[in-house]
């Protein structure tokens, strides 16, 4: 692990407001951009009182930085703000990951922990 991911997952421990290190907000309008571009895009369902949400985003953190995914764009969805994008995408729980390849949903998961499975599931978009 190199110096840099120490010190991030040294902060996210002591300090949970950078635990939600990956991904940025959700809006139609990136969705859109993303899906014109024709780029995989994760779309990550959480909830900041969510223990299984936290522990996929301890998971994507370690992920998403290498260069294996650096191509994945990922957008997160407020399970508690953003009820509308939940209807929209017909989600009805935190801790799921809809996954995009050219603009069309490839795969849908919800709850799961265990990072061969995730790191499986994402690279079916790339």
């Amino acid at each position: 692990m190199t110096t840099i991911k120490r010190l991030i997952t040294l902060l996210a421990t002591l300090f949970p407001l950078f635990a939600h290190a990956v991904g940025e907000p959700y809006t139609q309008e990136k969705m859109d951009a993303l899906s014109k571009a024709g780029k995989p895009t994760l779309v990550f369902v959480y909830a900041d009182w969510c223990p299984t949400c936290k522990a996929q985003e301890k998971i994507l953190n370690e992920l998403l930085p290498t260069a294996e995914f650096k191509g994945l764009t990922t957008l997160k969805v407020n399970f508690d703000e953003q009820k509308t994008v939940l209807r929209a995408f017909g989600v009805k729980y935190q801790s799921t990951f809809i996954l995009f390849k050219g603009g069309k949903e490839v795969v849908r998961v919800t709850a799961e922990t265990d990072r061969e499975r995730i790191a499986e599931w994402l690279r079916q978009v790339l």
